[in-house]
């Protein structure tokens, strides 16, 4: 083939990057060494709810990327979610100030450049950081998410599956970690054996390992993370009374101490976007964009039922309207499964300093199409800000490779002020729905012997027998003793004489009616179906009658759409 002239390559990259629709401006193709402006290098609106990758060796300006995509969505109307790892985000809610090495920059790529801040919403898991806490239930994230947090195998995590259902179908309301450590202290207690028994395939060991485990999240103070009220994830398609795109900015600052934690919730919020939007097939522009930052996290020891669960979300979640965006350190990091869902690409620099970094680079380098560089040498030799792309065009076909310089956003690429913050965070109108965290009654006061039926022992219609020697004192008294005696951990549980908590018995009156048989046959068969299958199946658990009249409905994950508030 003869090699083409520098001509020929920009007219190849400026063919491939006319578009008809609206566009996100990436940069300005380097061709031959040199910036070209008149070779634009964009992403077409309409096509990134196909997800991308946004890779490269650290320091190499991935969060830069992010942030000015952010803000070319929000611009467009396009709702954004972003994981603000090390604090660096916050600085879309503030204007940038030109500088003469910006204005330099931004006039060498034909970019007009102008100062501006952008609406922005500071959330914090469980409010751990500065935000507007986001919390879920127990029961939403469900048993396939947690037996991820809690590192459970295969077998534990289908034991895991199994009681849920067992929770599910006797109504009792998962909503924090003590709900879920009551259910299965009741499961292994002698009450509870005939239970137990009848779930089948769980045994009391493994209830006990499983139960240990969960002790362990509660001593590591996940439990503010689980709760009420659970954090409606409709709130990330907002959108601001100028009608740009809410950029909702997640803090992490723990995310070094619990890494698992992190990047597991952020699955739960898409699957739970994907459980409760309806179908949107191909539109104009996205609902939103979900960056998926430090993506490895997400894989790095993830069972099969996880890997399949987010396969299957990633696959679906497009017709919705929703792009996802995985942002890592090499393409290797994401399953071929899900890499091969990923349309557009925004590949940083790599680097080549170990025999298994020249093979990622190999591998990286094989997923691009046939291009007129050097890939190999390009992908070593880029420097920061720099970029090797290639997206879908609005055919549905890959545009040429190029390697572009990308744009520089128009914000403040760091932290805002913590004065900005903190007034934007009084203002925000998720404040008053989501600031303060509510106990109400759950699986644990229904499960102390006080909460459920009269001292005879009989069970409350639909509730398992009360167990008549299980109340709140011996729950925390068997969690404390793990906690001191097999975690080694100083515990805080309530001492022996703490009152536990009353609740009056529901009036028969008020007792939901019986489901219709038909009803009754279905949502058992289909609770048993999804308790024991698992996998990545969708479950198609119902659980009908509860206390709150709504369906329960089980996901990819295992995840529940019904919401308390």
């Amino acid at each position: 083939m003869a090699k083409k002239s520098t001509a020929e390559k920009i007219a190849t990259i400026q063919q491939g990057y006319t578009l008809d629709g609206a566009t996100i401006e990436l940069g300005a193709a380097i061709v031959d060494g040199e910036v070209h402006k008149e070779a634009q290098v964009r992403l077409p609106l309409s096509m990134m709810n196909r997800h991308g990758l946004v890779a490269g060796a650290t320091g190499t300006g991935k969060t830069v990327t992010l942030h000015m995509m952010a803000e070319q969505l929000s611009t467009a109307g396009v709702p954004v979610f972003l994981a603000d790892i090390k604090g660096d985000l916050s600085g879309l809610a503030t204007a940038a100030t030109a500088t003469e090495k910006l204005t330099a920059r931004t006039a060498s790529l034909g970019q007009q450049w102008v100062g501006k801040a952008f609406p922005v919403e500071f959330l914090s898991l469980g409010g751990d950081g500065n935000g507007v806490p986001v919390r879920a239930t127990i029961t939403s994230f469900g048993p396939i998410l947690l037996s991820r947090i809690m590192e459970l195998n295969d077998t534990q995590e289908s034991s895991l599956q199994l009681i849920f259902h067992f929770a599910d179908q006797r109504k009792l309301e998962l909503i924090d970690l003590k709900d879920l450590r009551a259910v299965i202290q009741f499961l292994t207690s002698d009450e509870g054996k005939a239970e137990l028994e009848d779930l089948g395939g769980l045994s009391k060991a493994t209830a006990g390992v499983i139960l240990r485990e969960l002790v362990n999240l509660e001593a590591q103070g996940m439990e503010k993370f689980f709760g009420e009220p659970e954090f409606d994830t409709a709130e990330l398609l907002r959108t601001a009374p100028d009608s740009r795109g809410v950029i909702s900015c997640l803090e992490l600052p723990t995310l070094q101490t619990k890494p698992m934690l992190f990047s597991t919730f952020l699955m739960w919020l898409l699957a739970d976007l994907f459980e409760n939007l309806p179908e949107a097939g191909d539109l104009d522009k996205p609902k939103l964009v979900f960056f998926l930052d430090e993506a490895h996290l997400l894989f790095t020891g993830a069972s099969k039922a996880f890997l399949e669960a987010i396969t299957t979300t990633v696959r679906l979640i497009r017709s919705k309207g929703v792009g996802i965006f995985f942002v890592t350190q090499t393409p290797k990091d994401v399953p071929v499964a899900v890499l091969g869902q990923l349309a557009n690409r925004v590949q940083h620099a790599l680097r080549a300093f170990t025999p298994e970094d020249a093979k990622a680079l190999k591998a990286t380098v094989s997923t691009f199409p046939v291009s007129d560089y050097d890939l190999e040498e390009t992908l070593t030799s880029a420097g920061i800000g720099e970029a090797v792309i290639t997206v879908m065009n609005e055919r549905g076909a890959p545009t040429p490779v190029a390697l572009t310089k990308l744009r520089a956003p128009e914000s403040v690429m760091g932290p805002s002020t913590d004065e900005l913050i903190g007034s934007t965070i009084a203002a925000s109108p998720l404040l008053p729905k989501y600031g303060t965290a509510v106990d109400n009654i759950s699986a644990y006061e229904k499960l102390s012997g006080k909460a459920t039926a009269p001292a005879t022992g009989e069970a409350a219609p639909g509730q398992p027998p009360v167990p008549a020697s299980l109340d709140l004192r011996a729950v925390d008294a068997d969690a404390r003793r793990i906690e001191e005696e097999i975690l080694g951990r100083p515990s805080n549980r309530p001492l022996p004489g703490s009152a536990p908590v009353e609740w009056p018995p529901a009036s028969p009156a008020n007792a939901p009616a019986p489901a219709p048989q038909q009803d009754r046959m279905m949502g058992d068969l289909a609770g048993v179906l999804g308790g024991a299958l698992g996998g990545g199946i969708k479950s198609m658990a119902r659980s009908f009658g509860t206390q709150l009249g709504r369906e329960l409905l089980r996901g990819v994950f295992g995840t529940s759409s019904r919401r308390r508030r």
